[in-house]
């Protein structure tokens, strides 16, 4: 059952370097506070999972906590590329950093895999494609009953994922509105779940009920943290702050600008900063 708990520690309790873990979130509701209290604890040596990795996953390779990646499509949104990510690749700075590329299909799939317990993914996919000369994990079987020959892929299983949503209640149940992405496929794939919110209220009972509900049995901590998903935006309360994705690509471009910015912006600050941060945005969500 999940239990609410102040970022720092929910973060201390669940997260151990070494880990695989994954900050999920699909254009919005991204993570980025939880991922900068990662940072400011100093894990190292994580495989960072995530279908879409953008800012918060250029921030956490640029600051040397990533041994691997494993993902699909890596980039700044609707600006170009991660130049930190290019960086460790390519340099080795500040460290190598080890890649395990796939297709949004094979992702989405190997979440699904994982959420349900089966250890590996089986779709139609890869056919006529390259990328399985790269990345190892990408295999084929033959289906028992049509003889057709079809992608295989690992399951997904964090050791932990991250999440961000616009509510809990007061017993431990998390509403996801909007674009869902496979935040739900993390959370369910995952040994552990921290699940930053907005806000807490009393019950869901006048909302709709086509609605995404994280059952408080799926979720091992919650932690209240009003505008945790910035610079990304969260349906109904905050628009997309443009502004800061296209200036991450002229910080992230130069090392000294970047460790700079990152001391000054996150290992400096705490997440009460956040709320501050998403104020002009809320008129234009």
């Amino acid at each position: 059952m999940s239990k609410f708990l102040p970022l720092a520690q929910a973060v201390s309790e669940n997260l151990k370097t070494g880990d695989s873990v994954a900050f999920e979130g699909f254009t919005h509701l991204i993570p980025t506070a939880a991922a900068h209290e990662a940072l400011r604890q100093g894990f190292t040596d994580l495989t960072l999972i995530r279908m879409t990795p953008d800012l918060i996953y250029d921030q956490m390779v640029g600051m040397g906590m990533a041994r691997k990646m494993v993902f699909s499509y890596a980039g700044n949104p609707g600006v170009g590329l991660l130049r930190r990510v290019r960086d460790a690749v390519e340099n080795g700075w500040p460290r190598s950093l080890e890649l395990e590329e796939h297709s949004h299909a094979a992702m989405a799939n190997a979440y699904e895999a994982g959420a349900a317990g089966l250890p590996f993914a089986v779709f139609r996919g890869y056919r006529g494609a390259e990328l399985a000369r790269v990345t190892h994990t990408i295999k084929s079987v033959t289906c028992p009953f049509t003889g057709e020959e079809l992608a295989a892929v690992p399951a997904v299983r964090p050791d932990v994922t991250f999440i961000h949503a616009q509510k809990a209640d007061r017993k431990g149940n998390v509403l996801v509105e909007g674009i869902v992405g496979v935040q739900k496929e993390a959370v369910l794939a995952a040994k552990r779940a921290v699940v930053t919110v907005e806000e807490v209220v009393d019950d869901f009972d006048d909302l709709h009920p086509n609605l995404c509900v994280l059952p408080a049995w799926t979720v091992t901590a919650i932690s209240v943290v009003p505008g945790g998903a910035h610079p990304s935006y969260v349906h109904g309360r905050y628009a997309r702050d443009n502004a800061a994705y296209v200036e991450w690509d002229e910080i992230a471009a130069d090392r000294d600008r970047f460790r700079r910015w990152m001391q000054e912006n996150v290992m400096e600050k705490t997440p009460d900063d956040f709320a501050g941060r998403v104020a002009h945005l809320r008129n234009a969500a």
